[in-house]
C-alpha cells in the first residue's frame, strides 16, 4: 500500500439500536473521531461511538429469524401468473 493516501485504521465501537448491543472493532471511521460521539469501553478507554441501526447481532439473516414479507399479494401473483397452487 502507498503511504499516506488512506485513511487512519483504528478502534470504534459500533451499537446497534434496534437490540442494544455493543462491540468493538476497527475501522477506517476512526479518521473522523473527532466528529463522532466517544464512549467508554470495558477496558476503560474512549473510542469513538458508531450508532447502526442493524448489524450481525439483529439482522435477520444472521439471527435465523428472516420472514417473508408479502405486500400487495406479490406471491400470490406470482403463483397464480405461473401456475403453481398456494
Amino acid at each position: 500500500m502507498k503511504r499516506g493516501i488512506h485513511p487512519a485504521y483504528g478502534p470504534i465501537v459500533v451499537r446497534d439500536n434496534s437490540c442494544g448491543k455493543t462491540f468493538l472493532t476497527r475501522s477506517t471511521l476512526a479518521a473522523k473521531a473527532d466528529m463522532l460521539p466517544s464512549t467508554e469501553w470495558e477496558d476503560g478507554n474512549t473510542y469513538p461511538l458508531v450508532v447502526t441501526e442493524i448489524s450481525a447481532y439483529s439482522h435477520p439473516f444472521y439471527t435465523g429469524r428472516s420472514v417473508v414479507l408479502d405486500t400487495a399479494g406479490q406471491v400470490q401473483k406470482f403463483n397464480a401468473r405461473y401456475g403453481r397452487k398456494s
